[in-house]
């Protein structure tokens, strides 16, 4: 809803009935809200008002203010949607006001919002998927690996510019069992961003391994060289050297390989590429997921292209992926016998799964040039309002904007009140990621920030919001974004001014 649409249901008490009558007519929200002189709300008046004093022979002429009414029903700015969604619930109603503390109007929650919701990335399935389906079903490959597993990592492998892959349950999967091929044991140290999802670093606590997090810097929201020098600096005094580098591509953006790489390899350990959220995303012209010893994506539901769960171990070592196959499928010897040597997991992706992915695959540069232009859409639209600050992409990196991310100055009480305003309206906005350094999980493990007193992926989480970016988002859903934001956004500068 525009500025201007919420200010047209807006009525003082001496308006007439006739002309609320219009105005209902031409704002066609069933509603309209009626303040007195200093904005605060007296009633809503609906059309089932205007029917009931049609019939009681009320004179058109007569004003609003004659109507009986009670206290207005609202919910305050603080409160999110399902406050809302419970009141019009138990008064049977499909309108709620939201107000500010003084009792001022400053939003209102429409019923018909909640079943038109705009997710934050929802999968986008086309035509190519259902034919790879359906042949799984024809020829009954429907358990765990089958042609099309093969011809999935065969193809992503391609794709990708590596030579080997391994499909697996998920990107999770596929980080455990990278950290196991990179050799991490019990009590080994892990370097690993930050500023990620905690599926980059649990699978280190799987390993029995100490995390190290590493802080991102501003250029790029990736990991940053400066703290990653340090922190080999002091690993190497404190004789904790780690077995490897999580480098985390966040947000459909590479890290910047050329600052990282150099380091690692002047200590003699290796980098695992988590591009779980980076499918499509290239750097320097090379893709990304190409640049570490392994590396792995997701398909998990909410990434670029899906394959409803699942992930993708790559590496140009032949050894170190048929040893994750191995891994994956319960570690099992070459034997008629099931025979088992080691540890092993029940890791692999099924058949049918793999045929999604494939044809997911298939548009994969189509899904990057959409999110792009969502991206672009968002940009262009709000270019006038300077305080959002987008995530940068620098020179050299071409992004897939999986998800469009920007920051906003007013820490976390403004971040908190845009997302509430979004959420009220059926939109689903997220804050950036929570640093694991800042999670409960990972108290007291060491942390090098990007400099003394500039904590970068603190302060990416207290100011960043993530917006609805998908791929099959429609012109009119992403007009109702940036409609919503702009309206939260020039509130939560100037609070209870809607009226003024």
């Amino acid at each position: 809803m525009k500025e201007q649409e919420f200010r047209a249901l807006c009525i003082a008490p001496d308006c007439t009935l006739h002309d609320a009558l219009e105005r209902l007519n031409q704002t066609a929200r069933g509603a309209l809200l009626v303040v007195d002189a200093d904005g605060r709300l007296l009633r809503m008046l609906t059309d089932g008002d205007m029917r009931r004093a049609a019939l009681n022979n009320v004179a058109a002429t007569e004003r609003v203010s004659v109507l009986p009414h009670g206290k207005p029903l609202t919910v305050g700015e603080d409160q999110g949607l399902p406050a809302a969604v419970a009141l019009m619930d138990k008064h049977e109603i499909d309108h709620v006001p939201v107000v500010d503390a003084q009792g001022r109007p400053v939003d209102v929650v429409l019923r018909r919002e909640l079943s038109n919701r705009i997710w934050l990335s929802s999968p986008h399935l086309g035509e190519e998927e259902t034919a790879f389906v359906e042949e799984a079903f024809r020829t009954n490959w429907i358990a765990p690996l089958g042609p099309h597993v093969d011809g999935f990592e065969r193809e992503l492998a391609t794709y990708a510019g590596v030579g080997h892959a391994a499909a697996l349950s998920s990107g999770t999967a596929a980080i455990h069992l990278a950290l196991l091929l990179l050799g991490v044991q019990p009590g080994d140290t892990v370097f690993c961003s930050s500023l990620t999802f905690v599926g980059s670093s649990n699978p280190i606590l799987y390993c029995g391994a100490k995390p190290v997090f590493i802080d991102s810097e501003p250029g790029s929201w990736n990991m940053s060289p400066q703290a990653l020098e340090r922190a080999f600096a002091w690993a190497r005094r404190e004789n904790r050297l780690p077995r490897c580098v999580v480098v985390v591509n966040l947000y459909g953006q590479s890290a910047d390989i050329d600052a990282l790489q150099p380091i690692c390899d002047r200590y003699g350990v290796p980098m695992l590429e988590d591009a779980a959220e980076s499918l499509g995303a290239r750097y320097k012209g090379r893709a990304s997921g190409s640049f570490g010893r392994v590396a792995i994506y997701s398909f998990n539901g909410n990434k670029i292209i899906t394959t409803s769960g699942g992930g993708m171990l790559v590496a140009d070592d032949a050894d170190l992926v048929a040893r994750a196959r191995k891994l994956s499928t319960q570690a099992r010897e070459p034997a008629a016998h099931y025979e088992h040597t080691e540890v092993g997991f029940n890791y692999r992706m099924s058949n049918v799964l793999a045929g999604i992915g494939r044809g997911q695959l298939r548009v994969l540069d189509q899904r990057v040039a959409r999110r792009r232009a969502v991206f672009e859409t968002y940009r262009e639209a709000l270019a006038d309002l300077d305080e959002i600050q987008w995530m940068p992409e620098p020179a050299g990196m071409h992004s897939t904007r999986w998800l469009t991310c920007f920051t906003l100055p007013g820490g976390e009480a403004r971040r908190d009140r845009v997302l509430r305003s979004l959420e009220r309206h059926s939109i689903e906005g997220r804050p950036v990621w929570k640093p694991m350094h800042l999670q409960p999980l990972f108290a007291g493990a060491p942390y090098f920030a990007h400099a003394e007193g500039n904590d970068v992926s603190a302060h990416l989480f207290e100011a960043g919001i993530c917006l609805p970016s998908g791929s099959n988002m429609s012109e009119a859903q992403q007009e109702r974004v940036i409609d919503q934001l702009r309206r939260v956004l020039a509130r939560s500068e100037t609070p209870g001014d809607a009226l003024a």
